[in-house]
């Protein structure tokens, strides 16, 4: 096993308790939990990268779609209209997060069910596949409309699995990381979001650079999408080496089955007030991101005729400047709490979203830089806050089910159609300033979730004993 239990009557000092030094009441021990666990440094570790590396490939196939954008709308819809092209693309973008509740809905209670190792092993295969199809997929010119349809087949299945993903690997770190340290191990999961979509954006920048337009078009646009395959098969071995959480092996034991029974009602209805505020928080998140990290190497190129080139290395910077600051934010989060974190970036959307696209617009390489890294490290606080932020929303019992379905109900509504919204708010009112008003409304969203939510730093998962490191005494209450 991967925990070690402690005697039964310690407890952790949440926020609040003398040894914490942070404001809110102190803790008292739940015996219906267990005794707290003594995590084991080595799986912890092992079940960072796995869930981190799905997390990746996951975005590498977001990254590499969005930053080839524009070829891919000439492959596959052929039209004299440019900006037709961008949205019939980004429309099929779109559609996949259309199935990502069904998705939720299938293996979030799965995965409850049966365990979360399980579930995440099966989304990786059905990510991977789908990708991979993609880059087999003969283009409109040599099939007609079947082209199209193909494509959106793939996008369907991507969508389908992705909806596991995410909070299937949040919830996974989570219930495996030491309380005092959820939020720096959880940051590693967007730390994987942003070396996919690195990996992805910087090899489409790559080829962009290196092919004509003409071999671009031919037969350069499949690569990025076939590297899915072996990418997937390496996450595959990583995540069929982890064990279960102690999390779910204890509900397991509580159950006294394999497969702990869990109705969906309960999942549903019994924590409504826990899904509004993830709808809410993921609904900041996900825009933003989707916003700068989606959108904006499209808006340079087709808006402000920036060069694809020069665009594309911007945002390539601005993310690893992400990158580099994610693990210390999520060090921050477990010192001031998420809630403090989480609303400096509601803050910061809320005053700088216009001045940072007034910068971008100004077209100099040094002013969107700028207005593009002001706008990155906003979304830092986001990244590094919500993957440990949203499994403590919910019980151990049905925190899969519930957090998978809430995450991609917000998603689909309002992230991953962010691109193809504000693309047609710009063609219907002629404003290039709709992407600072989205992020804006977002932030005020967002700023009323963060009120609401309760401080989860420090203290134990709701449902689950205490997490410490070892080496570390739980303190008498």
């Amino acid at each position: 096993m991967s925990t070690v239990p402690v005697a039964p009557h310690p407890v952790v000092p949440g926020p609040g308790s003398p040894a914490s030094g942070k404001a809110g009441p102190a803790q008292a021990p739940d015996p219906a939990v267990g005794p707290p666990t003594v995590t084991d440094p080595a799986l912890v570790r092992r079940a960072v990268k796995a869930a981190a590396l799905g997390n990746a490939m996951e975005w590498f196939d977001f990254g590499v779609y969005s930053y080839i954008a524009v070829t891919l709308g000439k492959v596959f819809f052929p039209s004299g209209n440019p900006t037709a092209q961008l949205l019939s693309t980004f429309g099929a973008f779109a559609a996949a997060f259309l199935v990502r509740p069904l998705g939720g809905m299938v293996f979030g209670p799965l995965g409850d069910r049966v365990g979360r190792q399980k579930v995440l092993a099966l989304t990786m295969i059905m990510m991977a596949a789908g990708t991979f199809a993609i880059g087999l997929i003969p283009s409109y010119a040599a099939i007609g409309v079947g082209a199209p349809i193909l494509l959106l087949a793939a996008r369907l299945v991507q969508g389908f699995s992705t909806g596991g993903e995410y909070a299937g690997a949040s919830t996974f770190i989570a219930e495996y990381a030491p309380d005092k340290r959820r939020g720096f191990l959880g940051s590693w999961l967007e730390f994987g979001t942003l070396a996919g979509y690195i990996g992805g954006a910087g090899l489409v920048t790559l080829m962009t650079a290196l092919l004509s337009t003409d071999d671009l078009l031919a037969w350069g646009w499949r690569i990025p999408f076939l590297i899915a395959g072996p990418m997937g098969i390496i996450g595959l071995y990583l995540r069929m080496r982890l064990e279960e959480t102690p999390a779910f092996a204890a509900e397991v034991a509580k159950a006294g089955t394999e497969r702990p029974k869990v109705p969906l009602r309960e999942t549903v209805t019994g924590q409504w007030r826990a899904l509004l505020l993830c709808v809410g928080l993921v609904l900041v998140f996900n825009v933003t991101d989707y916003m700068l990290l989606s959108y904006m190497p499209s808006y340079l190129t087709s808006e402000l005729g920036y060069d694809a080139t020069h665009g594309l290395v911007v945002v390539l910077g601005v993310m690893v400047l992400m990158m580099i600051v994610q693990p210390f934010a999520g060090a921050l989060t477990d010192r001031v709490g998420r809630r403090p974190v989480i609303a400096a970036g509601c803050a910061g959307f809320l005053a700088l979203s216009v001045p940072a696209l007034l910068l971008i617009r100004d077209g100099s390489l040094l002013a969107v830089a700028v207005g593009m890294g002001a706008l990155g490290m906003l979304l830092v606080c986001f990244t590094a806050a919500m993957p440990s932020a949203l499994p403590a929303l919910f019980p151990t019992r049905v925190r899969y089910g519930s957090l998978s379905i809430g995450f991609n109900v917000s998603v689909s509504l309002f992230g991953g159609t962010t691109p193809l919204v504000v693309t047609a708010l710009i063609g219907v009112t002629g404003d290039v300033m709709m992407p600072a008003y989205y992020m804006m409304a977002a932030a005020v969203v967002g700023g009323f979730a963060v009120w609401r939510m309760a401080e989860s730093a420090g203290r134990p998962l709701p449902g689950s004993a205490p997490s410490l490191e070892p080496g570390t005494q739980a303190e008498r209450v």
